[in-house]
């Protein structure tokens, strides 16, 4: 049995810098399914916004936030997200982070979509590799235990109270009992529920899901973003800064086609708004094979792409065979990350006493509708900081609550079943499908017979995955086994992304209904609230959002 006053699930960004500030005050455990400086965080490229130029100001982010989100976003959480930014910062800076410098020596900022000022501080185009880096030096230097590659499968609580949790430890083959005061999910996204993604392979949904299994509600899960430049037959990400450093995306006619729809951002339009501008030029011919278009920064020259996107430069190399110096990269959509997630307030805290969340996992809803550029790291600094501060009053006065050992027992037999089934489906089959249900039904265009016909099919796969077999019996790092306890979280989780879709008759932000054009602020400018019923079956409810300054307007750019 493991004990800490604080488990962390996840070890990103969000989850380290929780780990590192509740590690002030209490004994703290942080759980990975990968080595830390493996996990998705680092693939962050473009930035992490603050208000740092005199020019600029804490209102102007805000607003820009609120706007980019479609005004789905809770106003007093984004308030909060802008105002710490700045401290947060430079307090990771005297930790000892890496940003590109002016020639005066200040930090660097450049513009990101749908903002209106450059104020995404960077490093080059490895800004979440820094920081996933210098981070993990300070988890060094804490008294923090981590747990690498341990799968948490299940939660355990009762009567309204988190206790512990139960993981896979995959390098002993054994299941564990975590006994703790409290349990922050920061396990990231979903991505790999879609066949288009920038996601690693380890994002599947798992704190959603299994906050989900045990009566916490998602928000908000229909608001996917789709990220409009990552590499044609891949989908690794081709960062915004490079369109913030003047990237220009271009047809099969070698025009810059954002004129055409919005002239006044051109390619720093918010990402919603690009994505379905490519995926139009695509659907109308103007695209290459039907199926991308060009991103071109040959006008840069050698020396500027070597210092402000060098990874970017070897990625295309590397994975498109594309000289970025001499030729254009072929860029489309694809998934990117969620606005929804696990919900939880400005303190991380859930319905749950004693489970928080924070980072990608979680849904404060800062971003609403649709996520700026920046606001996703900036995001996982200020509300890691956050709820690791917060923990201190609850850790200092809670108890660590009784377990029985049948739980582990419990577990350990259900997973036993899941090994000795007998059938003849398979997970990665399974998974394969589902992926392009999401991706072609429930992607960036949406109409509703197709997302009912998603959730149909959605359906047909649950019952398939009742009869996946698993032909690897043993123990130690059985993949196989950890395939298909991350297909179950993921059919979880699009069943709900897809469900939410199809009650929500509006376009807003990331989701856009053909058969529902235009933004309904009279009907729709609410939060969506998915929560399991005793009944198994998806409960959905909405709640109200928090505006404190700026009423709906019509968003245009």
């Amino acid at each position: 049995m493991i004990y800490h006053d604080i488990v962390i699930v996840g070890a990103g960004i969000a989850g380290m810098r929780a780990a590192i500030e509740a590690s002030k005050y209490a004994n703290v455990g942080i759980i990975s399914k990968v080595y830390p400086t493996r996990s998705h965080s680092g693939a962050a490229q473009g930035g992490i916004n603050a208000v740092l130029n005199p020019e600029d100001t804490l209102e102007s982010h805000i607003f820009d936030t609120v706007k980019g989100g479609d005004y789905l976003g809770d106003q007093n959480a984004i308030e909060i997200l802008i105002k710490e930014a700045p401290e947060n910062i430079y307090e990771i800076e005297h930790m000892g982070a890496i940003f590109s410098r002016t020639e005066d020596g200040k930090i660097a900022q450049r513009e990101l979509g749908g903002a209106s000022f450059p104020r995404a501080c960077f490093f080059g185009d490895l800004t979440g590799h820094t920081l996933l880096h210098l981070l993990y030096e300070q988890l060094l230097k804490s008294n923090v235990k981590i747990y690498n590659e341990r799968f948490v499968t299940k939660l355990i609580a009762e009567d309204g109270v988190c206790k512990g949790a139960i993981c896979y430890n995959m390098q002993k083959g054994n299941f564990e009992l975590l006994k703790t005061k409290a349990i922050v999910l920061a396990t990231g996204g979903y991505g790999r529920a879609f066949a288009r993604t920038t996601n690693a392979h380890i994002n599947t949904g798992d704190g959603m899901a299994l906050a989900y299994e045990i009566g916490t509600p998602l928000a908000d899960m229909e608001f996917v973003q789709f990220h409009p430049t990552t590499l044609f037959g891949t989908n690794i990400l081709v960062s915004e800064g490079v369109r913030g450093e003047g990237g220009y995306l271009k047809n099969n006619k070698d025009e810059r086609f954002m004129e055409r729809y919005v002239p006044s951002k051109m390619e720093l339009a918010p990402r919603d708004v690009v994505s379905r501008c490519i995926q139009i030029e695509v659907r109308e011919g103007r695209g290459f094979e039907n199926e991308y278009v060009h991103l071109d920064v040959t006008h840069f020259g050698e020396a500027k792409i070597n210092e402000k996107i060098p990874q970017v430069k070897e990625l295309a190399k590397k994975f498109a065979g594309v000289d970025i110096v001499k030729e254009p990269m072929p860029v489309q959509p694809a998934q990117h990350y969620s606005m929804g997630g696990i919900r939880n307030n400005v303190n991380g805290e859930t319905n749950i006493k004693g489970l928080y969340a924070v980072g990608e996992c979680g849904c404060v809803s800062v971003h609403g509708a649709n996520r700026l550029g920046g606001n996703s790291l900036l995001e996982t600094v200020v509300f890691g900081r956050r709820v690791g501060r917060n923990l201190e009053k609850f850790v200092s006065s809670a108890e660590f609550s009784k377990i029985s050992e049948n739980i582990l027992k419990d577990e350990e037999k259900r997973i036993k079943k899941l090994v000795d089934r007998k059938g003849k489906e398979s997970s990665s089959a399974i998974r394969k499908e589902l992926s392009e249900i999401l991706t072609f039904k429930v992607g960036v265009f949406r109409v509703g017979n197709e997302i009912e016909q998603a959730l149909k099919e959605i359906k047909k796969l649950q019952e398939r995955a009742k009869k996946v077999f698993i032909q690897d019996k043993g123990t130690v790092y059985n993949t196989q086994l950890t395939s298909v306890i991350e297909m179950e979280f993921l059919l979880t989780i699009s069943e709900i992304i897809a469900l939410g879709a199809l009650n929500r008759k509006e376009s807003r932000g990331a989701h856009y209904r053909n058969d529902y054009t235009e933004r309904n602020d009279k009907n729709w400018m609410k939060h969506t609230i998915a929560k399991k019923g005793k009944d198994g079956k998806i409960n959905i409810s909405y709640e109200p959002v928090s505006v404190t300054k700026y009423q709906p307007q019509k968003r245009v750019y």
